[in-house]
C-alpha cells in the first residue's frame, strides 16, 4: 500500500467522525465506510483506526455496554482542517450527503438495543435498551406470549425508541 493511499484513507475516516459528530463503533464504521460504502478497504480499516488513536486523531473509550467506541479529538479535527482538501470534493460531497441520509439510522443501530429469549413457561422476554456513550438511559423488560411478538418488538424498536422514551417520561413526570 502506498502512503498516500493510507494517508487519503485517515483523512477519510477522520472526514466521516467529524461529519458524523457522535462516537461511532467499529462496526459502524466498518459497515459505513467499507461495506455500504467503497470509501476503504475493509482490511486496512481496522490498522488504520489504531494509527489514528497513536496520533492523537482519534480517542477510544468504552460503552456503558463495554462496546468500543472512536470519535474524533481536536488534534484529528486540526489535521483534518489542514489537509482535508486532499479529498476530492466528490468524494467530501458523497461523504456529507451519505451522513446527512444515514446519520439517524446509524445513531439508531448503536443506541436503541433490542432482544428476546425465550423463557421456561414457553412466553418470551423481550429486552429493549436505550444506550448514551456511558450509560444506559431507559432499559424495559417484557413479556409477551409468542416468538411472533417478540420479533415484532425488536423489529420494531430502532424505529420506536425515542417516542415509547418520550411518551414515558411525559407520564412519569407530568
Amino acid at each position: 500500500m502506498q502512503q498516500s493511499d493510507s494517508t487519503l484513507s485517515k483523512l477519510i475516516l477522520l472526514f466521516v467522525f467529524d461529519k458524523m459528530e457522535v462516537p461511532l463503533s467499529e462496526t459502524t464504521i466498518i459497515d459505513m465506510c467499507c461495506s455500504t460504502n467503497n470509501w476503504i478497504n475493509q482490511f486496512e480499516c481496522r490498522p488504520l483506526l489504531s494509527q489514528l488513536i497513536e496520533a492523537g486523531f482519534l480517542y477510544q473509550t468504552n460503552s456503558f455496554q463495554n462496546e468500543t467506541l472512536y470519535t474524533i479529538t481536536p488534534d484529528g479535527r486540526m489535521c483534518l482542517a489542514h489537509f482535508f482538501i486532499r479529498i476530492s470534493s466528490s468524494l467530501r460531497e458523497e461523504i456529507s450527503e451519505f451522513v446527512k441520509n444515514h446519520r439517524n439510522k446509524y445513531r439508531r443501530k448503536q443506541d436503541y438495543i433490542s432482544d428476546y429469549y425465550k423463557n421456561a413457561d414457553n412466553s418470551y422476554t423481550v429486552l429493549l435498551k436505550i444506550i448514551e456513550p456511558t450509560q444506559t438511559v431507559l432499559e424495559l423488560k417484557m413479556t409477551v406470549p409468542t416468538r411472533q411478538t417478540a420479533k415484532a418488538i425488536n423489529k420494531q424498536w430502532e424505529e420506536k425508541a425515542p417516542q415509547v422514551y418520550a411518551a414515558l417520561y411525559d407520564i412519569l413526570v407530568d
